[in-house]
């Protein structure tokens, strides 16, 4: 299709994808569940798995092949601008001691799923279809680990910030540990995508480039930020187009180096220096983006999706496995590190919940992996369902906690008002 062919296309596909994401967000916020759980669903409904089975010919002419490319694009704009709000909120509610406890939780929760994925991987191998020709059976085991490893972290961030949890214990620790689970887990995708491509170039490119990012940007970037942000005189116009530049320039540098936009949004948004004018400037980054461009991202992804490889039942049995060890990897090793590290049994379990979800960055991952020519369409399928099902139950289970220990607290209430009055008849 020609650029003259594509915007047509591009601006009725954008119609039908905001009127559905919408639509699936109103639905899906009935039952409790936050606005990137409906986006994700209204993703995998757009893609061959629903609108594409029931109507082909017309899901060929909304979103044709060509089409594709440029959905990518404008979904990452949405991904950057997220992260970056992400990025600062991380650094307004990260609380102080909570180093070695983010640390010890990050690293169990990237571990030991780390661990279980590679081998049910290698168990799956030569009994179930998911293995790309040409592709080593150890790098395709590397990536199910990375990808069972990662948390959602931007999810995470909302489901605080709307929750009102941003400065109890556990939602400061969930923030400190996911935001270095997710910069470990970039860090080995790099590795695997390096192993695949039999060259140690690329990890040595991404390790080195971040390395020079971050020296760069908080030497040299925070200082910039600072001037935009609180410079005299400088139009509220000016202080986004300079934010938006530098966003954009961070982000261009953490994709060249193969750790992807994502992560140098993530940083330039923690760079940020605080105050009621970087605020306004954020506000005004999402106001637009997160309603337009990230819902386009999700249905990319949906696109890429084929639930009707699960009628192999091998297939189906290995996705149904993925999310049991993605569930017990992430939800219980960030449980058990929390309760070692001397946590509070609620705070470790709402930690352990908040960090099982994976969302978006999953998806990240996989359309990084596909592209890449490592994922198949079975895998890429099993492993969209292994990010539905962990994110979609967080809401649900950090409810029911709640519940739980409501009822706990007040069964516990009458107790203690017999024992003062026991005590007052004694006396």
């Amino acid at each position: 299709m020609t650029p003259v062919e594509l915007a047509p296309a591009f601006f009725l596909a954008v119609v039908v994808i905001l009127l559905t994401c919408r639509l699936v967000v109103l639905v899906a916020g009935r039952f409790g569940q936050p606005p990137v759980v409906g986006e994700m669903i209204a993703g995998v409904l757009l893609g061959p798995s629903l609108f594409g089975l029931f109507a082909p010919g017309i899901s060929a002419e909304v979103f044709p092949a060509d089409l594709k490319p440029v959905l990518y694009v404008a979904g990452q704009i949405g991904l950057v601008t997220l992260m970056f709000a992400a990025g600062y909120e991380f650094r307004a509610h990260a609380g102080r001691g909570l180093a070695g406890t983010a640390v010890a939780v990050s690293s169990a929760g990237v571990a030991i799923p780390l661990a279980l994925g590679v081998a049910l991987t290698l168990v799956a191998h030569g009994h179930v279809g998911i293995f790309v020709d040409g592709v080593s059976v150890w790098v395709t085991a590397a990536f199910v680990g990375v990808a069972l490893a990662i948390t959602a972290f931007p999810m995470l961030a909302r489901i605080i910030t709307e929750r009102g949890l941003a400065g109890s214990r556990f939602g400061s620790l969930a923030l400190a540990s996911g935001a270095t689970d997710d910069a470990v887990a970039w860090i080995m995708l790099a590795g695997v995508l390096s192993a695949a491509s039999g060259e140690a170039g690329p990890v040595l490119t991404a390790v080195g480039g971040s390395l020079l990012f971050v020296a760069v940007l908080f030497l040299l970037g925070r200082r910039l930020l600072a001037w935009i942000v609180n410079r005299p005189g400088l139009g509220d116009d000016t202080r986004l187009l300079f934010t938006v530049a530098v966003l954009f320039g961070a982000a261009w540098f953490t994709d060249i180096i193969d750790l992807y936009a994502v992560f140098g949004a993530f940083c330039v948004g923690m760079a940020m220096p605080r105050g009621e004018a970087s605020e306004r400037l954020v506000r005004t980054t999402q106001s637009v983006t997160q309603v337009v461009f990230v819902p386009m991202f999700f249905t990319y992804s949906g696109l890429n999706t084929r639930f009707d490889v699960f009628s192999d039942p091998s297939v189906m049995a290995f996705g149904a496995a993925a999310v049991v060890l993605a569930v017990v990897g992430k939800f219980g090793g960030c449980w058990a590190a929390a309760r070692l590290r001397g946590e509070p049994g609620p705070v470790a379990v709402r930690v352990g919940a908040l960090m099982n979800a994976r969302g978006l960055m999953q998806l990240i991952a996989l359309n990084i992996g596909l592209a890449a020519g490592i994922v198949s369409e079975e895998l890429f399928a099993a492993l969209v369902l292994v990010a539905l099902v962990t994110t979609v139950m967080t809401v649900p289970v950090l409810s029911w906690l709640d519940r739980r220990d409501a009822r706990s607290r007040a069964a516990e209430e009458p107790r203690q008002d017999e024992g003062e009055k026991a005590v007052a008849t004694w006396s």
